[in-house]
């Protein structure tokens, strides 16, 4: 009988309890449908003693940092945020960052659970790789590490052969469920799914959020304003000219507004915008893709595969077959 995976999960004050207690789950549920111990799973803290997550919940680690040694198979990191009046920040807290440096390289892989990126940053293991964490914390990542190329759309990403970023909330599940997948195949990981109740197990390469979460104006209402009215009429042909007039401003003027406010160009987010309700109705309907493409507001079909290839590096027909989840 093979050796259970050694899973290490970093704990230390202020972690978000998800992050610790939804892989914890998932590899645990791994065990019981295997019918055996696929999977030991330890919570390693600074010190002994008990402690408190973010949601006031304490937890007790199984070992001290100093005692988890080079056994390790998976090395887990969960993650930390200060909410401050400007919004959310990641925490990397130094003894945190100093052990997961010390204990990365003995382990197999290393994955980081939403905002646990940061710490994973802060210990330069994602140097040269492409990482994701929480959109909320996506643009202090890049700010923070500039060697560290930022993709806040999907769900995971795994970099390197070895090192996997995760996104935010629920998208832990899905992180592990796929750790389980490349340990003992998809079928394991689908039957997990099962238990948990879960919709579907989604791949990485899906977005964690929507458009208008990504584009928030900075402190603009009428933009915010706009962009309802751009999502209602996402079929019509929507000129800059046409949205210009709505502002009450010039074409230039409006441009450079709307790109300082959202970070993106009118044309670029209007495309973006119908790529997401393109992907809709590739997961969930059964309509040809030039229905799609008419429903979408991108026109025809050859703008709609010009489009997916741009924003998300496939083809529609290609996306469909991948996430489609219409039984």
């Amino acid at each position: 009988m093979s050796t259970a995976h050694r899973v290490v999960i970093a704990l230390f004050p202020n972690v978000d309890l998800l992050d610790v207690t939804g892989p914890a789950e998932v590899f645990a549920l791994a065990n019981r449908i295997g019918g055996r111990a696929l999977y030991d799973v330890r919570l390693a803290g600074p010190q002994g003693g008990p402690v408190t997550t973010a949601a006031g919940v304490r937890l007790l680690p199984d070992v001290r940092f100093d005692e988890v040694g080079d056994q390790v198979d998976t090395l887990l990191v969960p993650g930390a945020v200060d909410v401050t009046p400007d919004g959310p920040r990641a925490l990397a807290d130094s003894e945190v960052v100093a052990w997961v440096r010390r204990t990365a390289p003995a382990a197999r892989r290393v994955a980081s659970v939403c905002v646990g990126a940061h710490i994973l940053a802060e210990a330069g293991l994602l140097d040269g790789l492409t990482a994701t964490t929480h959109w909320s914390t996506a643009a202090q990542l890049a700010a923070d590490h500039p060697n560290v190329t930022v993709d806040p759309d999907p769900i995971f990403v795994r970099s390197s052969g070895r090192v996997w970023t995760g996104a935010g909330i629920s998208a832990c599940l899905d992180l592990t469920l796929a750790l389980v997948a490349e340990d003992h195949g998809e079928e394991a990981a689908l039957a997990v799914a099962r238990e948990l109740v879960m919709y579907l197990k989604r791949q990485g390469g899906q977005s964690q959020f929507s458009v208008p979460l990504t584009h928030a104006a900075l402190n603009r209402r009428d933009i915010d304003d706009l962009r309802l009215w751009i999502a209602e009429h996402l079929a019509e042909e929507l000129t800059t000219t046409e949205l210009a007039a709505r502002m009450g401003l010039s074409q230039r003027q409006f441009t450079r507004v709307f790109r300082q406010q959202t970070g993106t160009t009118p044309a670029a987010y209007i495309e973006s915008a119908r790529v997401e309700i393109a992907r809709r109705l590739l997961e969930s309907t059964d309509l040809p893709l030039p229905q799609v493409a008419a429903d979408s507001g991108l026109g025809s079909v050859e703008t709609l595969h010009r489009a997916f290839r741009r924003r998300l590096g496939t083809g529609p027909g290609s996306y469909r077959r991948r996430f489609h989840t219409v039984a």
